[in-house]
């Protein structure tokens, strides 16, 4: 009996199945931990054979390390696109830090922090990726600075600040308990008011526009 072409395993380009053997891992790390990283998930999750896995990233190290920075880097992307006002794109930024699907995100970055303690490469791929969500934070304080928007003396310090704030809310995400004080849920935009020297209730009212929109 000859198979029908649709029963035959197609064969993909190296760099595509790289990719989809890289998105799947990525996505287990959101979901479920890093440490849920191995060939054998992810080739059961393709229908794959680990082998195949392994021939992409012979050490599951490798595959961990690579599907934590492409998460954190298409979310970077997310975190701060390109139009709009300073003002505009810092309200867009605060509002998805402290959204609802910013769980997964903060669970990764305090898994990965744990995790490098006893993984100095995936501590040189963390430190990388924090070095590159501070830049583009800089960069984007010190247009709202130019444009008149921002009145941070230090855009190093105002990020600073404000991306403490974020790894502070993200220190609970792992709480079994519910956290509704609005001290709590909108930390972020209150240490990100006071930092930029925006007035206070400004920033908030535009996070919440864009909530409702």
């Amino acid at each position: 009996m000859v198979s029908s072409p649709t029963s035959q395993r197609v064969r993909k380009l190296p760099d595509e199945r790289r990719a989809e053997i890289l998105a799947e891992a990525a996505s287990i790390a959101l979901k479920e931990g890093l440490e849920r990283i191995t060939l054998r998930a992810v080739a059961d999750r393709l229908g794959v054979r680990p082998g195949l896995i392994s021939h992409y990233y012979p050490a599951a190290e490798d595959l961990v390390i690579a599907a934590f920075v492409l998460a954190v880097s298409e979310e970077r992307e997310e975190l701060f696109p390109d139009g709009g006002t300073p003002f505009e794109r810092m309200a867009h930024l605060i509002s998805r830090v402290e959204g609802d699907g910013a769980a997964g995100l903060s669970r990764l970055w305090l898994n990965a922090r744990h995790l490098c303690r006893f993984t100095p490469a995936l501590a040189r791929a963390l430190q990388a990726q924090e070095y590159l969500d501070r830049s583009r934070l800089v960069a984007l304080i010190d247009d709202g600075v130019a444009a008149g928007e921002f009145a941070a003396g230090d855009s190093h310090a105002a990020c600073v600040r404000i991306l403490v704030a974020v790894d502070g809310v993200g220190a609970y995400v792992n709480n079994v308990g519910s956290f509704d004080e609005d001290a709590y849920t909108r930390f972020v935009t209150d240490v990100a008011e006071w930092s930029l020297g925006i007035p206070a209730g400004k920033l908030r009212a535009a996070v919440d526009q864009l909530r409702q929109g």
